[in-house]
C-alpha cells in the first residue's frame, strides 16, 4: 500500500515530506532502534470533520514501549497530541487517514547498543480507507516463521527492527496465495497475525491469546474486548493451539489498520461456512459506530481535529 503524504512532522515542526530525512548513519536505520505507533483518523463527511481514535492511549503506549529501548519521548503527551492534530490539519485529508509516529535513534554509532544516544520523534499521515478486505473476509495461512518472543525481541514493543519477522511471514503468505499469516510462538501456541491480533469464536464465546503469547498489546484488541462484553459476549484470554483455529466457529483479525477483518479460510480450510461470521460482523458494526463518534458512551475515545487548524 503506497504512502501518500505531502508533509511530515520532523525536527519538531511540519515540513514538506521530502525534507524529512534520516541519515543512513543513524542507529535506527542500521540496527532498527526505533519504536512506532499507528493511529487512525476517521473522516465524517456530513460534519466535514476528522476524529482521531484513542489518541491518548496510542501516545501513552509509545512512551511506555520506548522504555524497552532505553528511549524517552522528548515531548509531553499533549505536545505529541498537538503535533498529530496539526499534521492532520495540514495534510487536509478528506477521508480516513493513518498517522505513523516514529521515535528513533538519530545518533551515528557503529555497533548495536540500545542505551546510547538521543531520541527523536517524527511522524507522517497518509490516506487509508481499508487495509484489509473486511467485506468478503481474508484468507490466512499458519506461517513457518515463529513469532519472536519476549526473551528475544519483545513484540509488545512495536520495535521497528522486529517487523522483519512480520514481513517474512506476510511475504510467505502472499506468495502462497493468501492474504495474511498467523504466527505461532516458540512453544507452538497461537500468537497473532503479522500486524493484527486474533480472535476465535467457539460456542458463542470469544477466545484470544493472552498478552504473554508474544503479541502486541493492541489498542483495537482492547476496544473489541470492551465492546464484546458490552454486547453480552464472554471473552476468554488463554493459550490456543493451532488445530483449535481449524475447528473455530469464526476467526477474525483486529488492529488499528485492520479494524475488524473476518477470516474465511485458514490453511485451505473454510472457517465456519466460509463467509464472514455474525459475531465478527456485529463487532465490526459496533467499532464503526464508536470510531465515527456515534457512541455517546465512548465519545472520550474520539478526538476531533480542530477546524480552525485546517
Amino acid at each position: 500500500m503506497k504512502i501518500e503524504s505531502r508533509f511530515a512532522w520532523f525536527g519538531r515542526r511540519i515540513v514538506p515530506i521530502d525534507e524529512a530525512r534520516i541519515s543512513i548513519l543513524s542507529s535506527s536505520v542500521n540496527y532498527g532502534l526505533a519504536v512506532f505507533e499507528g493511529i487512525r483518523a476517521y473522516w465524517l463527511k456530513d460534519r466535514a470533520e476528522a476524529l482521531v481514535f484513542r489518541l491518548a492511549d496510542h501516545i501513552e503506549r509509545l512512551r511506555r514501549n520506548a522504555r524497552i529501548l532505553f528511549m524517552d519521548l522528548p515531548l509531553a503527551d499533549e505536545e505529541v497530541a498537538d503535533a498529530v492534530l496539526a499534521l492532520l490539519a495540514e495534510e487536509a485529508i478528506r477521508g480516513d487517514a493513518y498517522v505513523r509516529p516514529l521515535l528513533y535513534r538519530a545518533d551515528h554509532e557503529l555497533g548495536p547498543c540500545a542505551h546510547i544516544g538521543s531520541s527523536e520523534l517524527s511522524m507522517f499521515a497518509t490516506p487509508l480507507a481499508r487495509y484489509a478486505n473486511v467485506t468478503d473476509g481474508v484468507r490466512v495461512v499458519v506461517s513457518s516463521w515463529r513469532r519472536t518472543g519476549d526473551a528475544s525481541i519483545p513484540p509488545r514493543g512495536k520495535i521497528a527492527g522486529s517487523y522483519v519477522n512480520a514481513a517474512l511471514a506476510k511475504s510467505e503468505a502472499i506468495l502462497a496465495g493468501a492474504d495474511d499469516a498467523i504466527l505461532l510462538g516458540s512453544d507452538g501456541t497461537v500468537s497473532e497475525a503479522t500486524v493484527s491480533n486474533l480472535f476465535a469464536v467457539r460456542g458463542g464465546r470469544l477466545v484470544t491469546p493472552p498478552v504473554s503469547a508474544g503479541i502486541l498489546e493492541g489498542i483495537t484488541r482492547d476496544t473489541v474486548i470492551v465492546l464484546a462484553r458490552e454486547l453480552g459476549l464472554e471473552v476468554v484470554e488463554r493459550a490456543m493451539g493451532r488445530s483449535e483455529l481449524y475447528v473455530a466457529d469464526e476467526l477474525f483479525l483486529v488492529g488499528t489498520a485492520t479494524e475488524v477483518a473476518p477470516v474465511v479460510e485458514i490453511d485451505r480450510r473454510a472457517v465456519g461456512n466460509g463467509k464472514p461470521g455474525p459475531v465478527a460482523c456485529r463487532l465490526a458494526d459496533a467499532l464503526d459506530e464508536v470510531v465515527h463518534g456515534r457512541s455517546a458512551k465512548h465519545a472520550s475515545w474520539c478526538r476531533p481535529v480542530p477546524v480552525a487548524n485546517r
